[in-house]
This record gives structure tokens, C-alpha cells and sequence, in this order.
């Protein structure tokens, strides 16, 4: 997508990042730049799984490419954040005739870079954007970055019908409109309309556009990114005639379901599909299985695969022996995982920061920290610094007052903490049924000038009345609605009287999912099924 490569390369000159080493995350993947919007999701383990999460695609608050990258470094600072306040004022006017003219009474020189600069620095609040975009539309400082930036922000806030708009008025002039066509697909997943999506895929033809098979893949990578996985199988199997299976469709549908929803039983129908349909997998395929595998501690089939790739001539990649890394570590293998970094060495790859943090996780899972800084000293020794990821594994392992020392060496290191940090605490807390640590997580939240989300309100009003907290959480509830999120309709029954011991009973019903292994897992756009996974006997492994 070089026109969103365009616009992260003009907002990179424009907010140069200090800070080029900062890995993306697990659980809350943030891509590096919008072009990322279409790509697909990290194949790396994930974090311990959350007993507390917000179905994102109730959030107004979304999810956003480059976020964190960019604070206010603009090559003329005062320039630009005088022209951002003034913004954020106007747009409190009746009327956008009025927030224009204020607009216009502080001479400030319209350019395209500022006016991008602008819609992205207050993406948060879609109508600021959109009164930055239109004052730059009066001075004639739009172009077509401008556009695709302002329909991706309205897509984030579900301002579908004002993006439409906005596409027919600039098509044929600033906007192409395949892009548009493009983004809006992703969009639309991102906000769980799947059905939305496909029918924005069929559109094409309206705007004399083909539906070729980038965009189907396009479409279908969307679909699965944001958890519309069964959506995304069926409509390739509806369009076989139109485009033939092959192996990079099974491959984005095998994606989504070992990377997004980590369903193995869903993994290996879609690979025994694949047979049937007489697919031939790939290095990719291998790759997408083996990191399921490795995410659910199937160390045998992990090990098994990794073996049949070979036989088949295709070479493992990194993100493999990383993915082996992982399961080795967390099925007690520590020593062969150590292995696993010489092979990486042997082969002529080299070990990142993610082969590391691929031994780090799992053992600050299992509470071994004095491992996972032996780890930690082997990492700073090869000149590889800490990543977010790192310290959100040692804060997961830590003890809550060493989490908050954490926080502090984040900050000085430039790693944060994030919106995600706190996620991690917030879920640590209320899983060791800890609620007065989630309530000072919450105030050093604002230590760190990080904006309270749909997220962390949902994790946090689900935590406390499940703890039996229902006064404090329903203040909570009063606060996200007033701070204009919407609210999934299980918080409002958490919210509500409860019976005799009806606290109790949801307390014990929590106890015993945790026990077998049935965890909510909250994907984007979708609820993943309760699936409880089977740890695989651990097997012998030797790589020499």
C-alpha cells in the first residue's frame, strides 16, 4: 500500500521517534505505520491469557497505526501545536461555518504536512480531525494522503456514512478510488461488520474497479486480523470459481485462526482441508502451524512439523525457531531452547529481540525471574536492548510493588509504559483477586499520562464486580459513559442487584473455568469461542 507508506514516511519527517527499537506488541498489536493496517498479525506466542478484556469493537476509543510513535516534535513545535489547540477550541463551536472562522483568526500558513500532522495528532476525536481536514480543504492543502487519512479516522469511530461523503465528493479528483475501496473494507472489519466489508469488496464494480485477487486477499486478511475468521473462510469458498483455491488463501485463513483466535482444532481442519482440496502447504503454512502449536505448549507437534518442513525443503524461518524457543522454554526444556539460538546462528540467521523475549515470557510466566534475567544479561551482551515486550513479561512475573518499579524503568528507557502496560496490570490484579492494586494501577495510570480506554474501563468494572466491588465499579460505569464509550451489555448485567450469594456463585463459576483451563478470550471484531487446551507430554528434543 505505498499510499499509506507515503503518509507514515511524511509523518515520520514530520515526528521524528527517538525511539526506533520499540517492538510490537502481543496481545494489542500496534503496527508501525498505516500500510500495516493490512497486514497481518505478528506470528509470535501470546501473553498469558486475560480473564478480564474489553470486546474492542465497542471501543470509540480504536485502535490506531503508529500510536505512540509520534508526541508533538513537529520541525516547527510551536507552530503546530498552537495550530492543534486552536483546533481542539474551534471545535467546541454550534456550527462548523463558526469553528472555521475562528480557524482563520490566527494567521497560520496551510500546508499539507500540517494538515495531515493535524487529522493524526487528533485522531482520537474524529471531528477535530474533520475540522482540521476541511479548514485545509478551504486553503486548497489537501491531497490525496489527506483523504485516505481522514476516511481511515472516521472507519476508526464508525463514521461510515461522512466517509462515503467524503469519498464521492473527491473521487476522481484527490481520491483513487480503489484505496478508498480498500480502506473502507478494513474498516469495516476493524468495527465487527463483516457482512459490511464484503458487500464494500463487491462495491468495487460501481467504481468500475475489478475486484482482482490482491483485493480479495486484502479482503480476506482484514476479515481474519479482526477475528471474522468463519466469515473469511466461507466467502473464499463461496468465490472458488471466481478465484480458484491456492495456497495464499488457506494461508490468511490458517493465519487467523492460529495467530488471532489460536483455536487448534480449527488449525488442523483448515490443514486437512488444504489436502483435500489438494493444496500443497508452504513455508508460510508451516510457519502459521508451528507458532499455533508453540502457543498452546504442543511441543511434540511443534517439534513433528519442524521436522516435516525440513524434509520438505523449506527452509524454517526465524519467526520458527523463535516460535520453538517458546515452547521449549514453557515445557521445561530450557536448556534445548538455549540450543535453539546457536541453531539460529549455525543456519546464518541472527537472533532479534523477539528470539529473547521468546525465552523471557515463559519464563516469567513460571515465576523463574532469576532465569529470565540470565536471559535478560545474554540479550544486553549480543547489543540488543529491552523491548516493551520484555518488561511486559517481567511485570507479568513480578511482584505488583516491583511491577510499579518497572513502570518507572519503562519510562526512563523510552519504552512507555502504554495504554497495554496497564491492561496487563489491570488483568494481574483482578487474577490474583487483588482489587486494591487495580485501583492504584488506575491513579498511577495517570502518572504516566495515559488516557483511560474502553479497555481498561471494561477491565476494570468486570474485575471489581466480580470481586464484589459493585458500588466502585458502577462510579466506573457512570464515568466510561459519561466519557462517551459504550458499554458491552454483559458489564450492565454485572451492574446489576445481584441475588442472595449470586456474587459468590459468579466468583466460584470464575474459579472453576480458571481450573479447567476455560479462559474468555476478546479478539477484535469477534468472541473467540472457550476452548480449553490439553498440554501435550513432553517430549526428548535435541537439535544437534
Amino acid at each position: 500500500m505505498a499510499y499509506l507508506s507515503a503518509i507514515s514516511r511524511r509523518l515520520c519527517r514530520n515526528y521524528p521517534s527517538p525511539f526506533h527499537r520499540l517492538l510490537q506488541l502481543i496481545h494489542f498489536h500496534i503496527p508501525d505505520s498505516p500500510s500495516q493496517a493490512f497486514h497481518r498479525t505478528l506470528l509470535l506466542p501470546s501473553l498469558s491469557a486475560r480473564r478480564f478484556s474489553a470486546p474492542p469493537f465497542f471501543s470509540q476509543k480504536l485502535d490506531h497505526p503508529l500510536r505512540g510513535r509520534f508526541r508533538n516534535h513537529h520541525p516547527d513545535e510551536t507552530r503546530s501545536s498552537q495550530f492543534f489547540e486552536l483546533v481542539k477550541r474551534a471545535a467546541r463551536s454550534p456550527s462548523e461555518e463558526e469553528a472555521i472562522t475562528a480557524l482563520e483568526e490566527v494567521e497560520i500558513q496551510a500546508d499539507p504536512d500540517l494538515v495531515n500532522s493535524a487529522i493524526w495528532v487528533l485522531r482520537d476525536d474524529w471531528k477535530q480531525s474533520f475540522l482540521a481536514f476541511k479548514w485545509g480543504e478551504k486553503w486548497g492543502s489537501v491531497d490525496g494522503s489527506s483523504c485516505n487519512l481522514m476516511i481511515w479516522v472516521l472507519g476508526n469511530h464508525k463514521k461510515f456514512g461522512t466517509a462515503w461523503c467524503l469519498i464521492r465528493e473527491f473521487l476522481g479528483s484527490l481520491i483513487d478510488a480503489r484505496q478508498a475501496m480498500l480502506i473502507m473494507i478494513d474498516r469495516y472489519a476493524y468495527a465487527n461488520e463483516a457482512s459490511k466489508a464484503i458487500k464494500t469488496f463487491h462495491m468495487m464494480e460501481k467504481f468500475r474497479l475489478t475486484p482482482d485477487r490482491e483485493a480479495f486477499h486484502a479482503l480476506l486478511d482484514s476479515l481474519c486480523k479482526y477475528g471474522n475468521i468463519e466469515e473469511a473462510e466461507e466467502f473464499m469458498l463461496v468465490n472458488k470459481k471466481l478465484f480458484p483455491l491456492e495456497t495464499e488463501s488457506f494461508n490468511i485463513i490458517l493465519n487467523g485462526w492460529c495467530n488471532v483466535s489460536v483455536d487448534v482444532f480449527e488449525a488442523k481442519r483448515i490443514w486437512r482441508e488444504m489436502s483435500k482440496c489438494c493444496i500443497v502447504p508452504d513455508s508460510a503454512s508451516y510457519t502459521h502451524m508451528i507458532s499455533c502449536f508453540s502457543k498452546t505448549g504442543n511441543l511434540f507437534d511443534s517439534l513433528r512439523l519442524y521436522d516435516e518442513m525440513k524434509k520438505r525443503n523449506w527452509v524454517p524461518s526465524l519467526e520458527v525457531y523463535n516460535s520453538l524457543a517458546y515452547v521449549l522454554t514453557r515445557e521445561n526444556c530450557f536448556s534445548e531452547a538455549l540450543k535453539i539460538l546457536e541453531k539460529v546462528k549455525e543456519v546464518g540467521l541472527q537472533p532479534d529481540s523477539t528470539s529473547y523475549n521468546s525465552l523471557i515470557r515463559p519464563l516469567c510466566e513460571a515465576g523463574k525471574l532469576d532465569e529470565a534475567r540470565d536471559v535478560l544479561t545474554m540479550m544486553m551482551e549480543e547489543r540488543i536492548g529491552p523491548t516493551t515486550e520484555t518488561y511486559h513479561s517481567f511485570i507479568q512475573g513480578a511482584g505488583f510493588e516491583r511491577g510499579f518499579e518497572l513502570l518507572k524503568q519503562m519510562s526512563k528507557d523510552g519504552l512507555g509504559p502504554s495504554e497495554a502496560t496497564f491492561v496487563i496490570m489491570l488483568n494481574k490484579s483482578f487474577e490474583s483477586e487483588q482489587p486494591d492494586y487495580a485501583l492504584k494501577t488506575w491513579e498511577v495510570m495517570k502518572r504516566y499520562d495515559v488516557s483511560p480506554d474502553s479497555e481498561h474501563y471494561s477491565v476494570l468494572i468486570q474485575g471489581l464486580a466480580t470481586c464484589g466491588q459493585l458500588t466502585q465499579a458502577r462510579e466506573f460505569y457512570d464515568e466510561m459513559i459519561s466519557r462517551g464509550f459504550i458499554a458491552h451489555p454483559k458489564i450492565k448485567l454485572l451492574l446489576k442487584e445481584p441475588e442472595v450469594d449470586s456474587i459468590e456463585e459468579a466468583r466460584q463459576q470464575v474459579v472453576r473455568q480458571k481450573k479447567k483451563g476455560k479462559i474468555f478470550h476478546h479478539k477484535k471484531g469477534s468472541m473467540m469461542r472457550l476452548k480449553s487446551h490439553k498440554k501435550q507430554p513432553r517430549e526428548d528434543a535435541s537439535f544437534e
